[in-house]
């Protein structure tokens, strides 16, 4: 796109806070759009591109979006998509958090499929005379197939762009304290409402292929250290916490225990309830609300067991918003956030100081 500089005035500071996506409407086709984009990644699906096209189109995109849609309708919220709707929420309480610490920060939010784009946002940013923008991955442990998938997007609208804003990527955050003190305030909080806590807290985190870990993705090690560090945090007793992986697919191994097989056991144990949080997702949407929500306690309830109290994400709580808030303090420090007072004002400022009686 083409930019209108306007020279007379100071350069912003922008902040992309980035997630993974919906489609527009719990609508057939507006899903399989969305499943098509998705599952096109080739940091999403990791297999010889000529097969995998033909069993996406062949087989997946004629099947699974009707299904998937029901899905979506049964999680669908008033103003849109769950993720979209609490990210949304994150990125105006974010610029407010900044503002009140006298921070001029342009913040918008995408998402890396569907709407509204990355490349838009990063475009809307630059219009707005961003120089510098702090790229937020809202994943909260890194892997290829979320974060980097997000900077193959940065990537690719930097190379059409002739004069390129100085960037910074916040891409992980999975071991920062105040994220882990904003996830052990949601359990407390939780554990407040429902009368206590219920052994063990399974913490399910989003499942990806096993071959993912011997290609040297740490996403499985950040997990488990984030799960370590909130159970230390809470300081819960050995053996009364559990981490498990969700939303397995296809038929390659993935990382375990799976979440259903776990539940299961627990169900079959006769627990009376258990509770369950997905630190790996930094807003609720399709994966938490439906898969476990809906779907887990359906699971836990058929083994046998009583029931499922899903956790909520930290989506836009205000343990959360610190979270999200420090971070991106964090990452901005050193670029100029806050605006300082011209020469007249300086002046001024000299000027009623002497008159009070400072030293010349």
């Amino acid at each position: 796109m083409s930019v209108s500089h306007d020279h007379g005035r100071p350069p912003a500071v922008g902040l992309l806070l980035c997630n993974l996506g919906s489609p527009d409407a719990p609508e057939t086709g507006a899903v399989r759009r969305y499943l098509a984009e998705f599952l096109s990644d080739p940091r999403v699906v990791e297999i010889p591109r000529p097969v995998w096209w033909l069993i996406l189109h062949g087989i997946i995109l004629r099947t699974r979006p009707a299904k998937s849609a029901a899905k979506y309708a049964s999680v669908w919220m008033k103003e849109g998509a769950p993720l979209k709707v609490h990210t949304e929420a994150q990125a105006k309480l974010l610029q407010g958090w900044l503002g009140e610490r006298e921070h001029k920060v342009l913040v918008r939010w995408a998402m890396r499929y569907g709407n509204p784009s990355i490349a838009s946002q990063l475009d809307a940013l630059r219009a707005a005379g961003a120089q510098r923008i702090l790229v937020f991955n809202a994943y909260p442990q890194y892997c290829a197939a979320t974060s980097a998938s997000v900077m193959d997007k940065v990537n690719e609208w930097l190379q059409a762009q002739r004069w390129q804003p100085e960037l910074r990527v916040i891409n992980q955050y999975h071991d920062h304290p105040a994220y882990i003190e904003a996830l052990a305030t949601q359990v407390r909080a939780h554990w407040q409402r429902e009368g206590g806590p219920h052994a063990p807290l399974v913490m399910s985190f989003h499942g990806m292929p096993e071959r993912t870990l011997h290609l040297g993705d740490p996403y499985f090690c950040h997990c488990h250290k984030t799960a370590r560090l909130l159970a230390e945090a809470m300081q819960l007793p050995k053996g009364s916490w559990q981490v498990a992986f969700q939303s397995r697919f296809g038929r390659a191994k993935w990382l375990g225990p799976s979440t259903e097989h776990v539940l299961t056991e627990l169900g079959r144990a006769k627990h009376e309830a258990v509770d369950v949080i997905c630190p790996g997702f930094a807003a609720d949407c399709l994966e938490t609300l439906e898969e476990i929500a809906m779907e887990g306690a359906e699971t836990f309830k058929a083994a046998g067991g009583g029931q499922l109290r899903y956790i909520p994400c930290l989506n836009s709580s205000e343990a959360g918003m610190r979270a999200l808030g420090t971070l991106a303090e964090q990452h901005l420090q050193g670029w100029p956030t806050r605006e300082l007072p011209d020469a007249a004002a300086l002046a001024a400022q000299r000027e009623r100081a002497l008159a009070l009686g400072a030293p010349r």
